[in-house]
């Protein structure tokens, strides 16, 4: 398993933007499908995107469609999630995570971040 480490969550108002970071320093992120969970409070776990690691396809649940878009920043070996005109229902822990080496979308993850807190409120 890696050590996933997350940044960019906050306070952001309605139609505002956020931009996560994932990284880790114990491999290339470039070798491994990555997703973002997020948990809304009282509330299961829902996956909202991934990235592959063949092709960089990347895949959005229909909440965040057309919002959210994921993008690899292979020299920083670091991961973004870009999100605009966020909601108050996007409110929730955000978790980076990741498949097993040469994984793709839809495999279970193996590896999971600490989590950082977005909070969409006026």
């Amino acid at each position: 398993q890696l050590q996933l480490v997350e940044s960019g969550g906050g306070l952001v108002q309605p139609g505002g933007s956020l931009r996560l970071s994932c990284t880790t320093s114990e491999a290339t992120l470039d070798y491994y499908a990555i997703g973002w969970v997020r948990q809304a409070p009282g509330k299961e776990r829902e996956r909202i995107s991934c990235i592959n690691s063949s092709d960089d396809n990347s895949y959005y649940t229909d909440s965040v469609k057309g919002r959210f878009t994921m993008s690899r920043d292979n020299a920083k070996n670091t991961v973004h999630l870009q999100m605009n005109n966020l909601k108050p229902e996007d409110t929730a822990v955000y978790y980076c995570t990741a498949t097993a080496i040469f994984g793709e979308c839809g495999a279970d993850y193996e590896s999971w971040g600490q989590g950082t807190q977005v909070t969409v409120s006026s």
